[in-house]
Order: C-alpha cells, then structure tokens, then sequence
C-alpha cells in the first residue's frame, strides 16, 4: 500500500480529544494539564499569526530547538511553519546536540532560529563566536536564560518561552512576550507568574503559581495587540 493511502486511511480513524498531557512545573511542584486536538489547533493559528508578524512566509527557512517532551508548544511552531510554508530542520535544545544546530544554521542559512537555548549557546561558543553566527540571521527567538547572552553580543534577540502551560512569544517591537489572551489569562503576585486556563480549554486550570519571576504588561502593545505580555526577569 502506498504511504499516501495508509495516510489517507489514518485521517478517517476515530482518534481521541486528548492530543497531550502536559507536564509543568509550578511553585508547589509538577503539575499535569490535558491538551485536546482542538486547543493544538487553535494554539497553531495564534503561533502562525505571531510568526507571520515577525515576516516569515513561503520560501524561507527555519531552524526550531525544542526536545521532545515540549510537544506542546513545539507542535504548535511546526504546525505554523508548514502553514506559513516555511522549510525548516529540528535539531535538540540540549547542549549536547548543539553541533546539530551549527550544521543546520550552515546548511540551511535560515531566516529565523527558534528556541536557541544558552545550553546550545554554551556548546557553540567552544567552537564558534556566536555572535559572527548569529548577527546575520534576520529572527532569533530565544529561551529566556539565552536571550541576555545574544544581546551582549550584539544579536537583537526576541524571547519565546513557556509560562506553565503556555507559550510566551515577543513580538517584532520587543516589549514582553504576549500570550494568547483567548486561551490563557496571566497575572502576577508578589513579583512571581500565575497562570489560568481560559474558559474554552479542557484542563480547566485554576489559578496556578509558576514561580517564574516576572511580571506582566496590559493595555495596547506598539503592534496593536491587546493581549497581556509578560516580562521575565531571567530574560533582561
């Protein structure tokens, strides 16, 4: 049988709501929440949204670090990546795979490096003044603890990250990493991150301490987005 039809027999298959169990830690300890087909869906178009902001479109590449365990969120950028018909190569966020992401940033010269964790940027500075490598690339979302080492160098980096269950990603003005504001609801105490899930999602989380420390930005970002942004002070 050809793999288009095996494929094509696959999508006409019942499959479960429950696309993933997410696992994150908050202050009082691990925490599990569902993830349905649906939310993917819908995370995937807000990520594709956010993406297309920052001017990736058909014909560029991409190169995305995340490990396997952040399908959450890692699902989502791939989804918007091939609707925005964006080629792109994974390599692992773990240091010890950051001769994957030399290789790929060589081979692929992409437009946008996603995820670029200061584990990776540790490997590569043995080797390499990741400053001269990543200057040229046009988008550079990093994780938190990367994005000061990037811009010491001189790399004008946006942030992404996870808040909980949640992806935070910078916009193009670099003012707080928004969150979706349909999905999610943020807020802060005591200079520490909540996070509750929004009425149309399945895990029905209450509001949760992440013990991330940071803060979070209403009212209208220079992008025209009304969504809430967080600041996180591991990131500046």
């Amino acid at each position: 049988m050809a793999r288009a039809d095996t494929l094509a027999r696959a999508r006409r298959l019942d499959r479960p709501e429950l696309a993933y169990l997410v696992r994150f830690p908050t202050a009082d300890g691990m925490w599990d929440t569902e993830l349905t087909w649906a939310e993917l869906a819908r995370d995937t178009e807000w990520v594709t949204a956010r993406l297309r902001e920052h001017g990736l479109g058909a014909g560029q590449r991409a190169l995305l670090t995340a490990s396997g365990f952040e399908g959450f969120w890692g699902r989502a950028v791939i989804g918007a990546l091939g609707t925005l018909k964006v080629t792109y190569g994974i390599a692992e966020a773990m240091g010890w795979d950051h001769r994957r992401t030399a290789v790929f940033h060589r081979e692929l010269d992409p437009h946008v490096v996603i995820g670029l964790s200061a584990q990776t940027l540790e490997g590569l500075a043995g080797a390499a003044d990741i400053g001269e490598m990543f200057r040229p690339t046009s988008l550079v979302l990093a994780r938190p603890t990367a994005v000061p080492i990037l811009r010491a160098v001189g790399v004008s980096a946006a942030l992404i990250s996870a808040v909980g269950p949640a992806l935070a990603l910078e916009c193009p003005e670099r003012s707080g990493a928004h969150v979706n504001a349909a999905e999610w609801r943020v807020g802060e105490r005591d200079g520490q991150l909540l996070v509750a899930a929004g009425e149309e999602r399945a895990s029905q989380l209450t509001e949760t301490p992440l013990g991330i420390a940071g803060r979070v930005v209403t009212g209208r970002c220079g992008c025209g987005d009304d969504s809430p942004r967080v600041l996180l002070a591991e990131a500046n």
